[in-house]
C-alpha cells in the first residue's frame, strides 16, 4: 500500500510528510516537528530505476541544502532518484532514536510506493554528509526488516538500505567525534553503552551495506580518522566499499558547484563511476 501523498508526479520537489496521520514522538506542530521527504524524480527517459534517500548535514543543529537537493539535483542528472530527508533535530529537543526513526521512516516510505515511482525495490540506497552521515551509517549498521505486525503497512517493510554514500562522515561517538553531533543526538551526558551503540565502526557486520565514504585530510571538523575507521571496519567484515581520502578540501564542501555541474569536486566523478558498478547507474 503506498502513501496517497506520494500517488502522482505533482509531488515533485514537494515535501510531503513522512507520517501524514500524525507524527510519532512529536513535540508539537511546527514544521521542525514534522519530518518529510522531498522527491527529485529522475526524468521518465533517463530513470535508472534507483533511488536514494539524503541526509542533509548540520550537526544535528540544523539542515545543510547544499548537501540535499543539490545532491538531489545532481543524482537526477544520472538518472536516480533523489529523495532529501528533513529529519528532526537536536536544536528542537530531539534526541536518538528519533533521527534514526526518522530515516527508517523515510527509506520504507521509498520503498512502499516504488512501484509507482518505477523504482526497484532493492536498489534504495542512502546518502548523508557530515552529521547526516552518521545518520547515514546508524541505518546502515542499525536497520531491521519491518515488523510484519504492524497497522502501518510502510511499517512492515525492510528498512535495510541497498548501499551507503558516506560524505565526511561523523562515524565515532568516541575520541574523533564531532562533539557537537553528538551532544545534539545524545545529549550532555549519555550512557557509555549508547555511546557505545552509535560509535557506528563498532556495529559493523557482514550484512552492512556496500559503502561509498569520501573525507579530506585537512577537514578539522570532523577528522578523517572517522572514515577510516568505518572503512576498517568493512574490510574485517568483508563488506565492499570505496574509500576516497582527498589531501586537500575543507569540510563541508559538498559538490563544490551548483546545477549545471561544470566543475563538480572529483569525489562526486568517483562516486559516479562506483554506482555504475553498483547498476543504480545504467548507461
Amino acid at each position: 500500500m503506498a502513501l496517497a501523498l506520494f500517488a502522482d508526479a505533482s509531488a515533485q520537489d514537494k515535501e510531503q510528510p513522512l507520517w501524514p496521520n500524525g507524527t510519532p514522538g512529536a513535540k508539537g506542530d511546527l514544521p521542525r516537528d514534522i519530518p518529510t521527504l522531498t522527491p527529485f524524480l529522475a526524468p521518465a527517459g533517463n530513470n535508472s530505476g534507483s533511488a536514494i534517500v539524503i541526509c542533509p548535514g548540520g550537526g544535528y543543529g540544523g539542515l545543510a541544502s547544499h548537501e540535499g537537493a543539490t545532491y538531489a539535483q545532481f543524482l537526477q542528472q544520472h538518472g536516480i532518484n533523489g529523495f532529501v530527508l528533513k529529519y528532526r533535530l537536536g536544536s528542537a529537543g530531539y534526541r536518538h532514536p528519533i533521527m534514526l526513526g526518522d530515516a527508517a521512516r523515510a527509506l520504507r516510505t521509498v520503498r512502499a510506493n516504488a512501484k509507482q515511482w518505477k523504482i526497484d525495490p532493492d536498489k534504495i540506497g542512502i546518502m548523508g554528509s557530515s552529521a547526516g552521515g552518521h545518520l547515514a551509517s546508524t541505518l546502515l549498521t542499525h536497520f531491521d526488516a519491518g515488523n510484519p505486525q504492524a497497522s502501518d503497512p510502510i511499517d512492515r517493510i525492510s528498512s535495510r538500505p541497498s548501499l551507503g554514500v558516506l560524505c565526511y562522515p561523523v562515524i565515532t561517538l568516541g575520541e574523533f567525534t564531532h562533539r557537537g553531533s553528538k551532544r545534539n543526538l545524545l545529549g550532555d551526558k549519555p550512557a557509555a553503552e549508547l555511546v557505545e551503540l552509535l560509535s557506528n565502526e563498532k556495529q559493523v557486520t557482514g550484512n552492512t551495506p556496500p559503502t561509498f565514504l569520501w573525507h579530506t585530510v585537512q577537514d578539522k571538523a570532523v577528522p578523517v580518522e572517522n572514515s577510516l575507521q568505518f572503512a576498517t571496519a568493512l574490510r574485517k567484515a568483508g563488506v565492499p566499499f570505496a574509500l576516497h581520502v582527498y589531501q586537500k578540501g575543507r569540510h563541508g564542501i559538498g559538490l563544490a558547484d551548483k546545477p549545471p555541474f561544470k566543475n563538480i569536486h572529483p569525489w562526486a566523478k568517483d562516486l559516479v563511476f562506483w554506482l555504475k558498478a553498483q547498476g543504480f547507474i545504467v548507461e
